[in-house]
């Protein structure tokens, strides 16, 4: 295997060399590797700075880079797994140069998860994590943490594969991105409650071409009787704008208080908070005594996500602004003009055009459109 040394964070690794010509290079090598998901394992090594788990799990460690930088960047006991010989081989490579004592195994991920148990276990596979949350469900004692890069079917642009997958009906509206991450959270959410367990998310985003989750497992029938009460839909307008909440198993059918029209449930998905902002604090708190390539764009990422209101939707400026037929001033205006109404508002970490709020559509439109 041809092999090319790269450095992320505080920790130098072997790779395979990629065809640059290519439209996806890491998958040219035999191994795969991404360097766009640094940030992806930039703010785990941050998260798991302020968690310090007593283990932890890289169930499908490919390149091994997640969980070489654990072991070597945190300092907890770590075990990469892949069912790839030649990543297995490289993992062990990597982790001999580097000094490490981590457990490197090639087992099928969903058999080493339902055999074993580790305090925080990480799912990253290449694509969809869907076969694999069950067996990690019941893995992690602690800590899930989940990556998902089909995020076309999350999103709803690939309707029939995103309701195979996650037994759900999202749809592409102009806030798919948030569809997405709380459709995943939904998903995962009915996985865990089967076994009486809950979970709390201590810090879930949207970035790019992934989603990803990191959720804090809690124990009893209470705790997954509090989970399942976020599970509901965004009922959306199919004529206008107009979008709300339900929460719930069956949506019931409503109509349109703005145009009539019947409204369209989007879900089942997951209502409740994304993120939990004492944890926030804390990673903020630690980004400056970890070395993280993404460390500027973390930043904001961190102090977005604290500012960012839990409703499950955004409006679009924009597209507000052209439904209406006017130019929409600063998007920061528009927010400022709604709190000093008295509603809240903020804005997403996925989008630079997007408004969430509790303030009524009609009172968005007249603030955007100047009245």
């Amino acid at each position: 295997m041809d092999v090319v040394e790269v450095t992320e964070g505080r920790t130098s690794f072997l790779v395979p060399r990629q065809d640059p010509r290519l439209q996806f290079p890491p998958g040219s090598g035999p191994v795969f590797y991404n360097s766009r998901m640094e940030l992806n394992r930039d703010a785990t090594i941050l998260l798991l700075s302020v968690l310090r788990p007593e283990s932890y799990l890289d169930a499908m460690g490919a390149s091994g880079v997640r969980g070489l930088r654990v072991a070597h960047e945190v300092g907890i006991p770590v075990t990469i797994n892949d069912r790839s010989e030649m990543a297995a081989d490289l993992a062990r490579r990597n982790v001999e140069a580097l000094g490490l004592a981590v457990e490197v195994t090639r087992e099928d991920a969903n058999a080493l998860m339902s055999e074993r148990r580790f305090d925080t276990v990480d799912l990253d596979p290449f694509g969809t994590p869907a076969p694999f949350v069950d067996a990690a469900a019941r893995s992690a004692a602690r800590h899930l943490f989940v990556t998902a890069t089909d995020t076309a079917p999350l999103c709803g642009a690939h309707l029939k594969a995103g309701m195979r997958r996650y037994f759900s009906r999202p749809r592409n509206t102009e806030y798919h991105a948030e569809v997405g991450l709380r459709t995943l959270l939904g998903f995962v959410a009915r996985e865990v409650i089967k076994y009486d367990r809950g979970f709390e998310p201590l810090f879930c985003y949207a970035h790019e071409h992934f989603h990803r989750l990191h959720l804090r497992i809690r124990y009893g029938a209470a705790a997954a009787d509090r989970t399942l009460a976020r599970i509901g839909y965004v009922m959306q307008c199919g004529d206008c704008l107009y979008r709300s909440e339900r929460t719930g198993m069956l949506p019931e059918p409503e109509k349109c208080p703005l145009c009539g029209a019947d409204l369209v449930p989007v879900g089942p998905l997951w209502t409740g908070r994304i993120n939990d902002n004492a944890t926030l604090a804390l990673m903020q708190e630690a980004l400056p005594g970890i070395t993280a390539g993404a460390g500027p764009r973390i930043a904001r990422l961190l102090e977005t996500c604290r500012q960012e209101l839990e409703t499950s939707s955004h409006y679009d400026y924009h597209v507000i602004a052209k439904a209406l037929r006017v130019s929409p001033g600063g998007i920061e205006s528009v927010i400022g003009q709604l709190q000093a109404l008295g509603y809240r508002a903020s804005r997403a970490h996925y989008s630079g055009t997007a408004i969430k709020t509790d303030a009524p559509l009609p009172v968005l439109e007249e603030v955007i459109s100047g009245g």
